[in-house]
Order: structure tokens, then sequence, then C-alpha cells
């Protein structure tokens, strides 16, 4: 009860603690060591916001010194319609958000690291020097958002044909059916 006596001094005590301490070593190193970084937690994962400019540093670093063997998936997040985003503190939210969930055997865990990138330079540092299985999820990125990985080794479309025009799965497209002609269908539907 907020009135009661006996607790009114544990709760002030709590406010003047500062922030909790992270519970997650393998992220508390994250943190220490690439400054900017904030830590969250999402549905008991771990998760570390990074600048998107020490990214390749961060993944070397999970490989090397942490046992983060893989690369399991990147994803991109478009955020241009998105009301009630999660908002983190200490996070500068940009319209996209690029994804990397990292996975290591030898720790039996799971590591998210999300990186924001603004509209208007929407780049980022390719992982697949670190993890060569990042080739197909950064390609896919790229041809359905327009996310580029600077120093990519094959920047070329995936799923989308190669005179596609535009990123389709990015949310700034009118609202209508685009028709599509793939190869060899005998007519446009």
């Amino acid at each position: 009860m907020a009135d009661d006596p006996a607790r009114e001094p544990d709760h002030e005590s709590a406010e003047t603690e500062g922030p909790a301490p992270i519970a997650d070593e393998v992220a508390a190193v994250v943190v220490e060591r690439f400054p900017g970084s904030v830590f969250a937690e999402s549905h008991g994962q771990p998760v570390v916001y990074v600048d998107r400019s020490v990214v390749v540093e961060v993944a070397r670093m999970l490989r090397d010194d942490e046992q983060f063997t893989m690369l399991v998936d990147t994803v991109v997040v478009d955020h241009l319609l998105d009301g009630t985003r999660l908002r983190v503190d200490g996070v500068e939210p940009e319209r996209f958000e690029v994804v990397m969930n990292f996975l290591s055997h030898a720790r039996n865990r799971r590591l998210r690291i999300v990186c924001q990138v603004p509209e208007s330079d929407p780049t980022i540092a390719s992982l697949v020097p670190v993890y060569p299985g990042a080739n197909f999820p950064e390609r896919e990125s790229y041809d359905l958002f327009g996310i580029t990985f600077e120093g990519h080794p094959d920047m070329t479309r995936i799923l989308m044909p190669d005179d596609w025009h535009g990123f389709p799965l990015r949310k700034d497209d009118a609202a209508a059916r685009v028709p599509v002609t793939f190869k060899g269908d005998p007519s446009p539907r």
C-alpha cells in the first residue's frame, strides 16, 4: 500500500541506488567495452543496443572472446508507422533497426544486438567478414528494406527480380496492389 509507513523507506532507497546491475555477464562486457551501449531485456533474453559504427568490433569480440560462434539471423525492423514503439532509455530511436541474434553453444545462451539506422543514411557495416553465414540474411535485408551492408562481398538482390524498383517491405509505398510479372509468367494478373 502506498501509505504503509513500513514500505516507504524501502521504496525511497530503491530510487537512489541507481541502475540495477546487468545480470548477463556477456551483455555487461559489451556495455563496458563499448561506451554508449545500452542494456535491456526482452522476453528473458539479453539485448544490447550498440552504435552501428562499432557493430563489427562487437561481433568480433563476441566470436573471439565470448564464444558466440553463430550469428543466427539478421533482420530489419521498419518503425515508420509504429505508434507504440518500445522506447529504451539512452537509445535515440531511428526509423530502422538492424537486429542480430547471436548464439553460443558453449555458454548455452543467446544475445541480441540492435543497431539504430537512420532513414537518411541506411547503411551499416557487413558482418560477413566475421560471420560468413551473414551473407544471405544481409542480402535479404538489402533486397526487402534497402539497408546497405558496407563491405558485403555481393550486395545484390536475392528475392526480388533484378529490375524491381524500390524495397517491398518498407512501409512508405502507396497502399495499392502492385502488378508483378515474374519470369516465365504467361501474362500479368
